[in-house]
């Protein structure tokens, strides 16, 4: 894809969610919470908190407030229940987009989806619509100029699935869901730190998007990760800038 920034585009997907910064400790804790109730409390036993935790720390969330979370998802503290759904759809030029939510309410959070695809020019899905043109993975991005034979060298070491030299600069490796926290201590263990690491739904092809199209296509990305029961959102959308 000529002209397609791999690196950019994760930036700039990465600045608007930071942007949002006063919703992402709502976001953990959901996360904290419905980890420690699927997986137990020791996340050492359980690399769903385990990820949770670490994503947590590096936005800086006390500890106090993290250990409450836990509590509450293993019945220790009262709270909310929250059970995971996932709605598929498409956007603008028919890409695809993945939401995945963390509710206590089904039908509050179905409507809301469903009204912010509808108002930006999307169709909400049935399952597995669209879910079949993702990989869930791990996904690690180095920034260009990152050694590519030290990347490679570790990655494999450590157990990745592939190596990808982006035609940005930009270096990616990705591994299974089960051996993304030993990847990245083999990656971290040789001196690798990647700007951007988590287990995520990779689209198989993307769709590149300039103008207009970009423009509402980001508008209906914008309107899906404001809602509150939104965790994450996955599309095959590339938003050129």
């Amino acid at each position: 894809m000529a002209g397609h920034s791999k690196w950019a585009n994760i930036q700039h997907r990465k600045g608007r969610q930071d942007a949002k910064r006063g919703k992402i400790f709502t976001r953990l804790i959901k996360e904290i919470t419905v980890g420690a109730r699927m997986g137990g409390g020791d996340p050492n036993f359980n690399p769903r908190l385990r990820l949770a935790i670490e994503k947590a720390k590096t936005e800086n969330m006390p500890a106090d407030n993290i250990k409450n979370a836990i509590k509450r998802g293993t019945g220790e503290l009262d709270g909310v229940s929250y059970e995971e759904v996932r709605y598929e759809g498409y956007g603008t030029a028919g890409a695809s987009v993945i939401v995945d939510c963390l509710t206590d309410n089904r039908t509050r959070t179905v409507a809301d989806v469903r009204h912010a695809f509808t108002k930006h020019g999307g169709n909400l899905g049935t399952d597995g619509s669209v879910a079949y043109m993702f990989k869930h993975c791990g996904q690690f991005l180095f920034a260009p100029g990152t050694s590519e034979d030290k990347v490679m060298e570790a990655a494999l070491d450590a157990g990745a699935e592939d190596v990808l030299n982006n035609e940005d600069g930009s270096i990616e490796v990705l591994s299974t869901v089960p051996d993304f926290h030993k990847v990245k201590e083999g990656l971290e263990k040789a001196g690798l730190k990647p700007e951007f690491a988590e287990i995520t739904m990779k689209p198989n092809a993307e769709t590149v998007m300039t103008g207009d199209d970009a423009a509402k296509m980001q508008k209906l990305l914008d309107a899906l990760e404001s809602l509150d029961d939104v965790q994450d959102v996955y599309t095959s959308a590339v938003i050129e800038q």
